[in-house]
C-alpha cells in the first residue's frame, strides 16, 4: 500500500518563498506521520513547477506562467513517468495533493490573477488532472486521522458496538482513542482514579482531529454529550452516528443542541464518506 504525494509535503522548500504557513507545515507533518503509523509507502511526485520555473520562483497562477505548450509537454512527460510507477507498483491508495497549487491542487486551484471571476477554480490542478482515475485528497484532509470515539460504554452490547466501530475506523487508517480502553471500569474506583481517567480523556479530546459520537437511543449518553460539547467549543469537527430511526421532533433526529453542533450520519457508509476515508474515495476525487 502506498500513496503518491505532492513533493512539497516532504520538502516545503520546493514551494515559492513566503506561502507556507505554520498550519501547512503541521498538515504536512501529520500526513507523513499517518503514513508511518499505518505502514503506507510514500512515492513523491515530481514538481512540475520547480522543473519548469526553478526553485527561486515567485508565487503565481496557472495563467501567469504555466499556460504554455512547453509546460503542457512537461506535464505529459511527467505523467508518463508516474504511469510507469503505477504500472510497476499497482494502483496507489490515493494521491495526496495540496489545495490551491496550480499543478497539485485537489479541490481548488489558483488559475488566474486575483480579482477575476475564475481566479480560484474548483477541481484539480494541471498535473493532478492528468490522473482522473486515481482518487486524490488534499493534505489537510489526509492529515486529520486522530479520532476520539465518544459513546456510551455501560453495557456489554454498548462496549462491543464501540469495539467494532473502532476496529472499522482503524481498518480505514484512523488512529482511534476509545475511552473504554482506558482505566478501571469497576464501581470501586476512587477519586484519584476518577481524576486520572478524566485527565486522560481530556488530553485525548484536545489532541483529536475528529470526534465520532454514537448518539443512538431515546436520549444521548450524558458523557458523550459533554464530550461533543467540549469538542465543538474547541472547533473540533463532530460526526454523530445515529442509526436509531426515532425522531426527537418533527425536524430533529435527536436533541437539537447535539444535532446542530455536529454532522449526523445514519450508517457506517455515510460515516466513512463524511470523515473521508482514503480507502473508499471514488475515482476523480
Amino acid at each position: 500500500m502506498y500513496v503518491l504525494m505532492s513533493p512539497c509535503i516532504r520538502n516545503p522548500a520546493l514551494r515559492p518563498p513566503g506561502i507556507t504557513r505554520d498550519q501547512d507545515r503541521e498538515w504536512f507533518s501529520r500526513a507523513i506521520e499517518r503514513c508511518a503509523r499505518f505502514g503506507i509507502g510514500i512515492v513523491s511526485l515530481p514538481c512540475p513547477e520547480t522543473l519548469y520555473l526553478g526553485d527561486d520562483r515567485e508565487p503565481g497562477m496557472f495563467l501567469d506562467r504555466l499556460n504554455t505548450l512547453d509546460f503542457s509537454r512537461l506535464l505529459a512527460a511527467l505523467s508518463d513517468d508516474v504511469g510507469e510507477i503505477i504500472f510497476e507498483r499497482g494502483p496507489p491508495l490515493c494521491i495526496v495533493g495540496v489545495n490551491s497549487s496550480p499543478a497539485c491542487g485537489v479541490d481548488t486551484t489558483w488559475y488566474g490573477p486575483e480579482g477575476l471571476p475564475d481566479a480560484k477554480r474548483a477541481g484539480r490542478g494541471a498535473f493532478l488532472a492528468r490522473f482522473p482515475d486515481v482518487p486524490a485528497m488534499d493534505v489537510a484532509d489526509f492529515a486529520r486521522y486522530r479520532v476520539y470515539l465518544a459513546a456510551p460504554l455501560f453495557s456489554v452490547a454498548e462496549r462491543e458496538y464501540n469495539r467494532n466501530l473502532a476496529s472499522l475506523l482503524r481498518d480505514h487508517l484512523f488512529a482511534v482513542y476509545l475511552p473504554q480502553e482506558t482505566g478501571d471500569d469497576s464501581h470501586q474506583r476512587d477519586h484519584a482514579a476518577h481524576q486520572d481517567i478524566f485527565d486522560r480523556h481530556l488530553a485525548a479530546l484536545a489532541e483529536s482531529d475528529l470526534v465520532v459520537a454514537v448518539i443512538d437511543g431515546a436520549d444521548a449518553d450524558s458523557g458523550t454529550a459533554w464530550e461533543m460539547g467540549y469538542a465543538y467549543a474547541r472547533g473540533i469537527p463532530v460526526i454523530s452516528v445515529r442509526t436509531d430511526f426515532r425522531m426527537a421532533g418533527h425536524h430533529e433526529h435527536t436533541n437539537l443542541m447535539l444535532e446542530r453542533s455536529s454532522t449526523v450520519v445514519k450508517s457506517m457508509e455515510d460515516l466513512l464518506a463524511r470523515i473521508r476515508s482514503p480507502c473508499t474515495l471514488p475515482s476523480g476525487t
